[in-house]
């Protein structure tokens, strides 16, 4: 039987094989293609990818950021996780009070000239200094705008009222589990010019059937190499807690993608990935005394048996 870490492996040969080369946001380019479906069977093993390590811890303090409705990168800060952190950077160092160094061509220059990139890490490390220690500071420059945690836990509507999304797609799945309406949409017109970076992961949705919780997301733009497989893992791991929560198994996780892009930066990197065999995914321990999802917290939630190749690094595109 074919490993199921593969379904990602063939995402990475069918950009490679058939995607088109387009500029983007960042100025960095992309080798792109539009519209793939993968499918992970989540009784099979835990998709934490094997020909790479992936940090889980990176990706359950996250998602737990996301799920407690946080929106600044103060708790991430707080838990040694800095996935977030170029984005709020970006705006301390862009902004009117900021006295430090010429941060021009911000995220370029730091990947290829060394002697910036001494320069941008020592202005980062003060700058995350100032998040933990400093209220005023971290409310200010700490905070990215409505993004993910905001729009699945509170939702403003046009009466000025907000809706819990999370809660509320729990509480169905537990009384009307045959509902095709057990959505969560973080992606919200009016405040993606208000966010630090638009909802990537635009909406998900549940399903269940015989006993078994299976989740969908709609994913608008992938970074193959170094986002989606946090994302992956991520949306399992909800799906996850959220089926603990309902007293279901877990089924599949479908992950649909539309711009999905390897960075041209990334090549390399990728085509090593390629050429390294999976292992056996691992599996996922939740502490059985903690009821609500609301409640999970790091302690928790524990990986076991993952074995994974060593680590590819490569630079975020910002």
């Amino acid at each position: 039987m074919k490993h199921p870490e593969y379904a990602y492996l063939d995402l990475c040969k069918h950009v490679l094989e058939n995607g088109v080369k387009k500029s983007d946001r960042t100025g960095t380019g992309t080798i792109s293609a539009f519209g793939y479906q993968m499918r992970f069977d989540l009784s099979k093993g835990f998709p934490l990818l094997t020909t790479k390590r992936i940090p889980f811890r990176l990706i359950a303090s996250e998602l737990l950021w996301f799920i407690k409705g946080d929106t600044n990168i103060r708790y991430l800060l707080e838990h040694n996780n800095n996935i977030w952190n170029e984005w709020a950077f970006k705006n301390w160092v862009e902004s009117d009070e900021y006295e430090g160094p010429d941060m021009e061509n911000f995220g370029i220059r730091s990947q290829q000239d060394a002697e910036f990139n001494k320069v941008y890490e020592e202005e980062m490390d003060k700058f995350k200094e100032r998040i933990l220690l400093d209220d005023e500071f971290a409310q200010q420059y700490g905070e990215l705008g409505p993004v993910y945690g905001k729009q699945w836990r509170a939702w403003e509507t046009t009466q000025g009222e907000t809706i819990d999304q999370l809660k509320d797609v729990i509480e169905q799945i537990k009384v009307n589990p045959n509902s095709r309406r057990l959505i969560v949409s973080s992606w919200s017109p009016e405040f993606v010019p208000s966010m630090a970076l638009p909802p990537c992961h635009t909406m998900f949705q549940f399903y269940v059937l015989d006993g078994k919780l299976s989740c969908q997301l709609y994913q608008r733009s992938g970074d193959i190499f170094l986002g989606i497989p946090f994302n992956i893992a991520s949306y399992a791991l909800l799906t996850h807690l959220i089926a603990h929560e309902c007293g279901l198994e877990v089924g599949e996780f479908v992950h649909t993608l539309g711009d999905a892009h390897i960075y041209v930066n990334h090549l390399e990197q990728v085509h090593t990935q390629l050429e390294r065999e999976p292992k056996p995914f691992p599996t996922i321990k939740l502490n059985s005394d903690v009821k609500s999802v609301f409640d999970f917290e790091m302690e928790h939630i524990k990986i076991e048996g993952y074995d994974p190749h060593p680590t590819i690094k490569a630079p975020v595109a910002v």
